[in-house]
């Protein structure tokens, strides 16, 4: 199993998570973040002084998934998350040794 986090646009957590959910991935979990990337913030003016945003709201989306599902799932976010501009996110798999649902005791692939 594979954990897929997103770190994405919060404008975009709608078209991601309707594309999921059409491709049959219902379950996941979104965090609402701070972060930034290589371009350290955006520089912004408001009443005419100019000030630096280093952290900007950003959106985790996480989900567990088979393996032969990962690039299915990924391809879906990537395409979901992108405006073609800098700070559209990263996506990162990590693996899952086990899973557990709590209500049932089931394990691995029949707990998702």
């Amino acid at each position: 199993m594979k954990m897929i986090q997103a770190i994405i646009r919060p404008s975009k957590v709608e078209e991601v998570k309707n594309a999921l959910d059409e491709a049959g991935y219902t379950s996941l979990t979104s965090i609402e973040i701070k972060g930034r990337g290589r371009q350290k913030g955006i520089t912004q003016i408001w009443r005419g002084e100019e000030y630096q945003v280093d952290m900007l709201p950003k959106v985790k989306v996480e989900l567990v998934v088979p393996d032969d599902k990962e690039d299915e799932v990924v391809e879906i976010i990537r395409k979901a998350a992108y405006t073609g501009n800098i700070g559209d996110g990263k996506i990162f798999v990590l693996p899952v040794e086990k899973t557990i649902r709590i209500r049932t005791g089931e394990t691995d692939d029949k707990a998702l």
